[in-house]
């Protein structure tokens, strides 16, 4: 799976999610923005995660992550994930290269 690049920085993460409060985006088609790296963190259970060519592709892979691990998904990705189990509960931290606007926006949102 992909690697997060060393200069790149978490600046925000999602609440933790689960069966009951998940985005409803998180379970269809959809992808990070430019420059963002999401790193899914699996707190308890199990979330498949797919990983598509294009917004109109075929599935060109699929990983389970189970509790403890965590799964990339690299900038511009369309992607979703499934949980699966009912115990299910993750994150999401959002990583940007360090001197990004994203980031000084970000950042400067928390002060």
């Amino acid at each position: 799976m992909t690697k997060i690049p060393a200069d790149y920085v978490n600046y925000k993460s999602t609440p933790v999610f689960e069966k009951h409060n998940v985005p409803k985006m998180f379970l269809h088609l959809h992808n990070t923005k430019a420059g963002v790296y999401g790193q899914i963190q699996v707190l308890s259970g199990a979330l498949k995660f797919y990983g598509f060519r294009d917004r109109r592709g075929e599935v060109e892979q699929e990983l389970i992550i189970n509790t403890g691990d965590t799964g990339i998904s690299p900038p511009q990705y369309w992607h979703k994930v499934e949980l699966l189990t009912d115990n299910t509960q993750f994150r999401v931290d959002f990583w940007a290269q360090q001197d990004s606007d994203i980031v000084i926006q970000n950042l400067s949102e928390r002060d």
